[in-house]
């Protein structure tokens, strides 16, 4: 008490005063400054105390440790000058300015250097000898750590109820294909009557239709980059060069694989919100030394901690039929490895040859693409059995080599799609196409999608049983927000299921209009054309290597119907080691 004393009668000098403001919280730093600055005047000025400097953070969390702070590490570096104007800190708050145990590691580097420190919590100087000021500063920290914790739990809390009951954007770069436009007056009277307006997606045309794109390729077997390639040899602006002023932190370099991958992943297409699905998580800065405080990271977060809104929230891009079979896509291949990643279509590199078949045909033995092999007289298909793992069955009859030239085949193929699209048998070639699609897909199809729906809808009435027996709702928010998606997939596959004999002849007359003149693209002088016209027709050949026989399937894409060349046939000619299995006489 005789210390205080004497204190108090010679006055506590000039001191420095320390505080914080995060604007994480919305805080407006000069209000927050004025009241900590405040708050230390009234503890020590009646003590005589003058403050002569002030440092004050500003958008620091208290996590970081001081000497990442920007001002609270100047104030440390003012330590070791000895012609400072101050011999003492005050502090408007301990639990703004010390977390954990910053103050611990912080306090006796003031002592070494003779400055008091001064806090409003102990209502005195801090007193290293004094077991109850280092029990109380021991408490503060945890009580700072513990109220970020709180404010942060609750935050995240408030804003996932406003997703799922509302569906409302919770801010940040709009998805590539939307933009953000005024929602109207914030639903907040406080914040309605300060300014603030609803901020909501709505749908950027000319974006959202390259969106669809990308969706449509993916799913019709093109690969991520391969579909990237496209969108850059299209001339079409990938997403930061398109919205330059909300990414300023990319190149604008075109589109990658990894852009077509986010946008193929990013759930918000299907119109519903999500949010949470990264996650703020804090990592230590040297595991070695913990005092070295901790580093915010970006991590894709689990699936339970991702929330959906109940109803859609803004305009659909994509159906959620379309997303789901695109999610199970990606699955599959992530878990099949090699073998079903080879399914996609890559990106195809320059080559100084034309590859016609290249990606459609197959070894009639082990159904593996064969690879274009270029030789002095001609361009070649190999199989690659080579690859195959020892002991595999395929190798049992798989010969050690298999090569078939191309041009015999180009020639038959070309020969015979130009009598097949004739004008004389155009007729035909249309009948043939109606009367060959096979009831089994859809009904295949279509069990496969009840039976998702049954399973659906089970799960969400045995959801409901366990909430009406007691359950907390809240803990089968994610599980039914998933049950409802599965169900509203299912429901959408079977809507967009056309019966057995949806396609008419017209739609089949309409189709081959559409397609560029066979005739004039069959002459070979535009291989690039000619190689559209086996995209579009989904030509696919399988080559048996015993018979010296060419499987020929070619598709319009309606449903799957598919047409077959034959032998010798009389319409098209086919050669005869290019074998048949329809008949169109």
């Amino acid at each position: 008490m005789s210390e205080r004393a004497e204190r108090k009668d010679s006055g506590i000098g000039p001191l420095a005063f320390y505080g914080r403001c995060s604007t994480e919280d919305n805080q407006d730093p000069e209000t927050s400054y004025g009241w900590q600055f405040g708050n230390a005047r009234k503890f020590v000025e009646p003590l005589g105390g003058e403050i002569v400097a002030d440092f004050f953070d500003i958008g620091q969390s208290r996590s970081v440790p001081w000497e990442r702070r920007h001002e609270a590490s100047r104030l440390l570096a003012a330590l070791k000058d000895p012609r400072r104007e101050w011999n003492a800190v005050v502090v408007g708050e301990g639990t703004r300015c010390w977390f954990g145990n910053q103050f611990s590691l912080i306090a006796p580097r003031f002592a070494a250097y003779g400055v008091d420190l001064w806090v409003p919590e102990l209502g005195d100087v801090y007193d290293a000898r004094n077991p109850s000021h280092k029990m109380l500063m021991s408490v503060l920290g945890g009580m700072s750590e513990s109220e970020r914790q709180h404010v942060q739990a609750r935050v995240r809390a408030a804003m996932d109820s406003q997703v799922i009951n509302e569906g409302r954007h919770q801010g940040g770069r709009a998805p590539y294909g939307y933009v953000v436009v005024d929602g109207g007056p914030h639903p907040n009277p406080r914040k309605a009557a300060e300014g603030f307006r609803l901020r909501v997606l709505a749908v950027d045309e000319v974006a959202a239709e390259v969106v669809r794109r990308i969706f449509r390729q993916y799913l019709g077997g093109k690969g991520d980059r391969a579909i990237a390639k496209g969108l850059n040899e299209d001339g079409i602006l990938c997403p930061s060069a398109r919205r330059p002023e909300q990414n300023r932190h990319r190149q604008a370099d075109g589109w990658q694989g990894s852009t077509v991958r986010s946008i193929l992943e990013n759930p918000k297409y299907t119109g519903y919100a999500f949010f949470g699905r990264w996650a703020r998580q804090e990592m230590l800065l040297d595991p070695d030394d913990v005092s070295a405080g901790h580093v915010v990271r970006f991590r894709r977060a689990a699936p339970e901690k991702v929330v959906r809104s109940r109803r859609p929230a803004h305009p659909a891009i994509v159906s959620v039929e379309d997303f789901t079979r695109a999610q199970l896509k990606r699955r599959s291949k992530g878990s099949g490895g090699l073998r079903t990643a080879r399914k996609a279509e890559r990106t195809g590199r320059a080559t100084k040859h034309a590859y016609m078949f290249r990606g459609r045909i197959r070894c009639c033995v082990c159904k593996r693409k064969m690879e274009g092999s270029p030789r002095k007289h001609g361009m070649y298909y190999r199989c690659p059995a080579r690859t195959l793992a020892p002991g595999s069955p395929a190798l049992v009859d798989h010969p050690p080599t298999v090569y078939v030239r191309e041009d015999p085949i180009l020639e038959a193929v070309n020969e015979w799609l130009g009598g097949l699209f004739h004008p004389r048998n155009r007729d035909r070639t249309v009948r043939m196409l109606v009367g060959s699609q096979e009831e089994t897909t859809f009904s295949g199809d279509r069990e496969q999608a009840e039976r998702r729906l049954k399973d659906a809808e089970a799960k969400l009435r045995r959801f409901q049983a366990a909430i009406e027996a007691g359950i907390d709702p809240l803990a089968l928010v994610e599980v039914t927000n998933q049950a409802q998606a599965e169900r509203a997939a299912a429901r959408a596959e079977l809507d967009n299921s056309p019966p057995p004999d949806a396609v008419t002849v017209a739609e089949v007359y309409a189709r081959l209009d559409s397609m560029a003149d066979v005739a004039e693209v069959l002459t070979g002088k535009r291989p690039e054309k000619l190689i559209e016209l086996y995209d579009d027709l989904e030509l696919n050949l399988l080559y048996d290597n015993e018979k010296e026989a060419v499987d020929v399937t070619a598709s319009l894409r309606v449903n799957s119907a598919c047409v077959r060349g034959g032998t010798r046939h009389p319409i098209c000619g086919t050669p005869a080691q290019y074998r048949c299995s329809c008949d169109l006489s």
